[in-house]
This record gives C-alpha cells, sequence and structure tokens, in this order.
C-alpha cells in the first residue's frame, strides 16, 4: 500500500490529526478496485494536474461521452481523450511519460475518486487519448461538494487568452465560484489533483495576482497541503457553471496557519492565467449548497486591498 510522504506526515502533525490520518491512510489502494472501475465508467468528465515543461503545476479538464473513462486493469485507466489543442498541458500530456494526478468527481451524488498514477499516449495505433498507470487510487469523503447537474460544455471556436494577471471578469468568476480544482506536486514531481467547496464568496481575490481560501476540515490526509509543504507551485481550475467556460491558474501557494490547529488559509500568488471561452462545463440544475460549508468570513492576508 502507498504510504504518506515526508511532507503529509509534517503537515498532519503540525495540525495535530496524525492519528487520524493513520486511520484514512488504509483507504489508499494501489489500483482499481471493482466499485470505482464502475464509477469511472459512467462520468462524463475528469480533472487531469501535471506540471508543464517549466515545471509550473496545471490543472486541466478532460471531457467525453459515457465511458471514455475505462478501468483495462486493475493498475490502468484507458482515457479517451486528450487536453485541448491550446491546453496548457496538452504537449506535456501528449507528448510522453508524465506524472498526474487526477479526480473522478460526481456532484449530483456527491462522491468523487482520486487516481495518482504515470500518463502515457495510448499505445495502441490511431487508439488516441491516454494510459494513466496507477500508484493511488482512494476515495474522499462528500463534504463540501454542492450538488449540482454538470454536463461538458459544447467546444466554441474562440481562442484561449493568456495573461500573467486576473481581469476583473476573471475576479468576479473568482468571487462567485463555489467550487475549484485545485493541482500539487510533492518535490519529486509526483502529482494530485483535489476538489475545494464552499458558500461563495470563500475564494477571495484580493488584487490581480493574489487569492486566497480557508483550508477546511477533511480527512486528515493532507495531500494537497503536505505536496504545499514540499513544492509551492501549483495550479487552480474554476469552473464558469453559468458560461461553460474555465479559468486556469498557475503560480505559487503557502499555507498560513492560525493560532489553532484547524485554522488555516491558503495564500495563493498567480503566474499564469488561461481563460477558456467554452469546452468545460455547463451546470443543467442546482447548486444545492453543501450543509458541512462554513459560514463565510472576510480574509485579507497580508492587509492586501482588492
Amino acid at each position: 500500500m502507498a504510504s504518506y510522504h515526508p511532507g503529509e506526515i509534517a503537515v498532519q502533525r503540525r495540525a495535530s490529526l496524525a492519528d487520524q490520518a493513520a486511520s484514512s491512510e488504509r483507504a489508499i489502494h494501489e489500483g482499481i478496485p471493482g466499485i470505482a472501475a464502475d464509477f469511472l465508467a459512467t462520468q462524463r468528465w475528469f480533472v487531469l494536474g501535471a506540471a508543464d515543461a517549466r515545471g509550473d503545476v496545471w490543472c486541466s479538464l478532460l471531457t467525453g461521452p459515457t465511458g471514455f473513462l475505462r478501468a483495462h486493469d486493475a493498475r490502468t485507466l484507458d482515457i479517451a481523450a486528450l487536453p485541448r489543442p491550446d491546453d496548457p498541458l496538452a504537449g506535456v500530456l501528449g507528448g510522453g511519460p508524465a506524472r498526474s494526478g487526477a479526480l473522478a468527481i460526481e456532484p449530483g451524488t456527491r462522491r468523487r475518486m482520486r487516481i495518482n498514477g504515470t500518463t502515457t499516449p495510448h499505445p495502441a495505433p490511431g487508439k488516441g487519448g491516454l494510459r494513466l498507470r496507477t500508484a493511488q487510487v482512494f476515495a474522499n469523503c462528500p463534504k463540501y461538494i454542492q450538488k449540482r447537474t454538470p454536463a461538458p460544455a459544447p467546444a466554441g471556436d474562440r481562442p484561449a487568452v493568456w495573461g500573467d494577471r486576473l481581469t476583473d471578469a476573471h475576479a468576479d468568476l473568482v468571487d462567485r465560484s463555489d467550487t475549484f480544482f485545485f493541482a500539487t506536486a510533492d518535490d519529486s514531481g509526483e502529482a494530485d489533483a483535489n476538489h475545494r467547496g464552499g458558500h461563495p464568496g470563500f475564494l477571495r481575490a484580493h488584487s490581480p495576482t493574489l487569492l486566497s481560501w480557508p483550508d477546511y476540515t477533511g480527512n486528515a490526509m493532507f495531500t494537497t497541503l503536505g505536496n504545499l509543504w514540499l513544492n509551492p507551485r501549483a495550479g487552480l481550475l474554476i469552473p464558469d457553471w453559468e458560461s461553460g467556460g474555465l479559468l486556469q491558474i498557475t503560480g505559487t501557494a503557502r499555507v498560513l496557519w492560525g493560532e489553532e490547529p484547524e485554522e488555516r488559509t491558503v495564500e495563493f500568488s498567480v503566474g499564469r492565467v488561461v481563460s477558456v471561452p467554452s469546452g468545460g462545463l455547463l451546470a443543467l440544475e442546482g447548486p444545492h449548497y453543501s450543509k458541512f460549508n462554513p459560514p463565510v468570513t472576510p480574509v485579507t492576508p497580508g492587509g492586501v486591498p482588492r
């Protein structure tokens, strides 16, 4: 069974949750259990995180018809999709082995499955897509997942727009978001992709280059914060459920610890931004907010006004 790395252990101890983390560790598998394979086969979208050629971590979205995710065997997941050509990870994922972290999430049932390992282009001639060799497979609790029914949005003909800071439109999306996805990697490059959710306003844009959000109590694994303990590079994927667009941001993150172990805020410094006008996710109904979402309180890291 895969075990925690030093960064995860350090954060578990810092948060005074080492005993709970030891219990949660039993849920981590190297292979894909049958119930996980069945869940993956019903999904139409997949979040994938990895580092680009510069070492910057990005979080991307793959979509396809039901069945585009299929367990080839207990340690192999076939993905019948590739990132869009202008995605920051298109060259890395399509060009060879890439250490990747993935997340399958079904907001309508508040279920999620995380799969970390190595992706390669699918080996079958003409098959296309990716093959993911698993190293860690585990489910997470449904806390902070907003119940909604998403579907892949049609791809348009407008290109992605790159920048190095948030625009007013980007900041508006940030401030009204109740869900985003967060990719990290440890100091050896092993990647992970995770979900973050809360009431609108929990994710805040303080300036064109500074975001923050509270780190809510979870299952005590601290896979995300453990990676940040070793490597600050990270990537965000923020869906616009109304327009079907996406916002991808890479940069660096650090954890601000409060006076109590459970009081934590993540501060994110923006490096590069990609705004995608279409081809993301649309919400067909919802959201119904999680009963676990804490109240939103104003936070201004470092006293930086927006």
